[in-house]
């Protein structure tokens, strides 16, 4: 796993902003998203199909930016 997200709370700073920070850098690590695919087992058909809607997305989104 890559490192886990910290922040430095900066002198004055309200706590508010800082937690916004924090859930900002938890974002950008991907760790919301991995908590998220852990909560659940996730039978590999379920995967698969999960993967391949991902690929047509994807793929869907290419095709309209090149018209």
């Amino acid at each position: 796993m890559s490192r886990l997200p910290n922040v430095k709370v900066r002198d004055g700073e309200a706590f508010e902003r800082a937690y916004r920070r924090f859930t900002k850098s938890c974002e950008k690590s991907g760790l919301m998203a991995e908590v998220r695919k852990h909560e659940r087992y996730e039978k590999p058909s379920e995967a698969k199909k999960r993967k391949s809607a991902i690929a047509r997305r994807k793929v869907r989104k290419v095709m309209l930016q090149s018209r």
